[in-house]
């Protein structure tokens, strides 16, 4: 993706059905640069984009209590002895209640979300899962594409992999950049109908890199989408 925009927000969890935070892909993207560390860039010609109350869409729930640490802690979230698997440690020590596998879900359904959202133009739920920066690119980018009279098709058909790349704590502020290879349908259609981008019937792999951030000292539990960068 290009451009100015994942806050998805995502989040530190408020509740799994209703769940918000942290751009997009290809043909529907744009990009918003990172908010601390993470940018955006989408493969090709497309463009780049960088929680609400858990109540509204927020794709994060309430984390259990993290356990004991032991030398699996984050088996299956991040790469052992990876800046992911000791920023994890950090965010931890930070947030009691922090769980790594509870966030991965978390996120995943926030991708989604966003995905889903930002075709459709529901600015209302990409509010509640963007942090303002990356939200003002999304909705300039659903403006910019209303006005040319058209239209956009996007469904996730899978998420093959969703993994912690970093992730630090800095003057309380918790980020978490998660690396998503996903398999996207999508397509840009003109005011006729007839699509001028992506291809509605062949899914394009995508590697994306989407920041979420939250203050652990905050009583707002949720994280938020602040970077996006699209990989391949």
């Amino acid at each position: 993706m290009s451009g100015s925009d994942f806050d998805p927000t995502i989040l530190v969890f408020a509740a799994l059905a209703a769940f918000v935070v942290w751009k997009l892909w290809s043909v529907l993207g744009v990009r918003v640069d990172r908010e601390g560390p993470a940018s955006d860039s989408a493969p090709g010609s497309a463009r780049r984009i960088g929680p609400a109350p858990a109540a509204q869409g927020s794709a994060f729930a309430p984390s259990p209590a993290a356990g004991a640490l032991d030398a699996d802690r984050w088996k299956g979230v991040a790469e052992s002895g990876s800046n992911g698997w000791r920023g994890l440690d950090q965010i931890a020590a930070a947030d009691r209640s922090f769980s790594g596998p509870a966030f991965v879900e978390g996120a995943k359904k926030a991708y989604e979300m966003v995905v889903q959202a930002f075709a459709k133009g529901d600015r209302e739920t990409l509010s509640n899962l963007l942090s303002r920066e990356v939200f003002d690119s999304f909705a300039g980018e659903i403006a910019a594409r209303e006005r040319r009279g058209e239209t956009a098709e996007a469904h996730v058909v899978s998420i093959d992999s969703a993994t912690v790349e970093d992730a630090k704590v800095e003057l309380r502020k918790a980020q978490i950049t998660l690396r998503f290879v996903v398999k996207l349908q999508s397509v840009r259609r003109d005011s006729a109908g007839a699509a001028i981008e992506g291809d509605p019937d062949r899914p394009l792999e995508i590697v994306d890199l989407w920041t979420f951030a939250r203050d652990v000292s905050a009583r707002d539990p949720n994280w938020k989408l602040v970077a996006t960068e699209t990989v391949h």
